[in-house]
């Protein structure tokens, strides 16, 4: 913007105006606002700045009138701006307060030094109407792809000129090893405009996955006319990245329409974000076999699915445990984020071993709480017996079942097993003297005094103890440690509590010890309700599911 001294004439007022209007891109009225306040400035320091000298140009004729203003008051606190109502009743008698003389001034010729001080302020003037319609025009963008030149690069943060406001793409936001350099055209995802006190702050991103959505709706018809839906993203920015996609019209394949004819469509991503592979999963509403699907280019032989604690064990052959994982973990990595579980991969080897051990532990088990031989105890674990506790309290048809049982053998194991589990009760209720565990914790209804004593070995031996306790002491959590992800157990590890569960324990425990009331813990159950009913559409609801491979494309 260029501006004169503020002595031009009436004509150059408003050209002055109109062309500062059309090169910022604002209004008119607000730069001849600016110029009239630079008047004002400039007049003050002429006459004098504790007098009210106001300024107006006429729109149409460019005609600068200066005025004094005088306000009639009933107390007098500065006489340059106020008068009393017996001063103003000297000069008109109808005066009443509240009214306002109005004296024209001379006009005037700026000096040099009030010329360039009307030039701030109508600079500093357009400039905050600039950037308040930068505001307002991006505002309601977030969420857009758009197109810019670099106009610089900083310390890694790169400045997009996206036409009428600057954006940037902060060091983070950036595609790993990507080089642009001024004056390269880029495309960029809008993912937040905040406004700050230097000016709208526009931040754009080439690493979010919402970006590789937007682009396929650009270069896919049937995403953008949202035949098919892209559900959920996930990237490793300038690597790889996984899609899942889903046509609501059958006759559409969805991953063949994104592929396009020999991969034309994907390719225009893949050079847009500079040759990042991105591997097209058909999206199922089976979690079981979504997964199935995410660990592409992996064949996977099960799956086994713990949905309370939100984690799936995928079993491949041998020869896929590298291709399952992927280079630095980068398969699993995103199928685990596309699919929002987490994932651990064992070999059918691995899975064999594990269950094998399993096998034996509970067979060993059995063995010695139920005194039998290993035969009876191995017959137990292959009907699906795990603890004595089954044993001892289940209907005796489901023992005298099994083959070469009879009534007598079910009623004689069951007790054996009740026997065994008040033994071992007699056991765990010393051992919880022992260690001092007061009784108002014994009494909470959801302990047992098998965790009873886990608590007390852990120091936590009163009902106070319990209810300081965060749901990670019971369930465990993760630490880095010397840069690895390590796993801290929890007090309560053996019974694989749900966050909710060990959440929910809790707060019984602080209503218990009088921390909350009861009705204040029914309040925040409601709360949770609520928020689990509208998360409850998208959660599956599977089990120890095997599946077939499913394949996905990839480019």
């Amino acid at each position: 913007m260029s501006i004169s001294g503020v002595s031009a004439n009436r004509l150059e007022l408003l050209q002055i105006a109109k062309a500062v209007a059309a090169e910022k891109s604002i209004p008119e009225s607000i730069v001849l606002e600016a110029i009239e306040e630079a008047m004002q400035k400039a007049a003050r320091s002429r006459y004098g700045s504790e007098l009210d000298i106001r300024a107006s140009i006429n729109p149409v004729s460019g005609e600068l009138t200066l005025t004094r203003n005088v306000t009639v008051v009933d107390e007098v606190e500065n006489d340059s701006t106020e008068m009393s109502l017996a001063e103003a009743k000297q000069i008109d008698p109808k005066t009443e307060l509240g009214h306002v003389f109005v004296e024209e001034l001379p006009p005037m010729e700026f000096g040099r030094v009030a010329s360039q001080t009307a030039k701030q302020v109508i600079t500093q003037k357009v400039r905050e109407a600039e950037r308040a319609r930068q505001y307002e025009e991006y505002k309601d963008r977030v969420g857009e792809v758009v197109n810019g030149i670099i106009k610089r690069v900083e310390y890694g943060n790169v400045f997009v000129d996206l036409g009428r406001a600057e954006g940037v793409i902060r060091r983070n936001d950036g595609i790993p090893r990507e080089n642009l350099q001024v004056n390269d055209r880029t495309r960029a995802y809008i993912y937040e405009v905040r406004e700050e006190a230097r000016g709208p702050q526009i931040f754009l991103s080439r690493a979010h996955p919402k970006l590789m959505s937007a682009l396929f709706a650009q270069e896919v018809p049937e995403v953008y006319d949202g035949i098919i839906q892209i559900p959920t993203v996930a990237r490793d920015p300038g690597s790889r990245a996984k899609i899942s996609v889903i046509s609501n019209d059958s006759s559409i394949d969805p991953v063949g329409a994104c592929v396009g004819m020999r991969g034309s469509r994907v390719q225009a991503v893949v050079s847009e974000l500079q040759g990042e592979k991105i591997d097209i999963i058909q999206w199922s509403e089976d979690p079981a076999t979504f997964l199935v699907n995410a660990m592409a280019p992996a064949e996977v032989s099960k799956v086994i699915m713990d949905e309370e604690a939100g984690r799936v064990e995928v079993v491949v052959p041998e020869d896929q445990l590298s291709l399952a994982i992927g280079r630095r973990g980068q398969n699993v990595r995103l199928a685990s984020q596309l699919t929002g579980w987490t994932i651990d991969i064992l070999t059918e080897e691995q899975e064999s071993e594990r269950r094998q051990s399993e096998f034996n532990d509970r067979t060993k088990v059995f063995m010695e709480a139920l005194d039998v031989d290993e035969m009876i105890a191995q017959l137990l674990t292959a009907e699906g017996f795990e603890t004595a506790e089954e044993v001892a309290y289940v209907e005796p048809v489901e023992i005298s079942a099994i083959e070469g049982f009879d009534e007598e053998t079910a009623t004689e194991l069951q007790t054996r097993a009740r026997e065994y589990l008040s033994a071992e009760a007699a056991k765990l209720d010393a051992r919880c003297k022992e260690l001092g565990v007061e009784d108002k914790l014994l009494e909470l209804p959801f302990l047992n005094l098998s965790m009873a004593v886990r608590l007390g070995e852990a120091g936590v031996k009163t009902l106070e103890d319990f209810a300081g306790l965060v749901p990670d002491d019971l369930r465990g959590w993760f630490e880095s440690k010397d840069g690895e992800r390590v796993r801290e157990a929890g007090i309560l590890e053996k019974e694989k509590l749900s966050s909710e569960d060990a959440s929910a324990m809790i707060m019984q425990a602080r209503v218990a010890a009088g921390w909350i009331t009861e009705e204040e813990y029914t309040t925040m159950l409601a709360e949770q309700a609520a928020e689990q009913e509208v998360s409850a559409e998208a959660d599956g609801a599977a089990s120890d599911v095997s599946s077939e491979v499913s394949p996905g494309a990839s480019a």
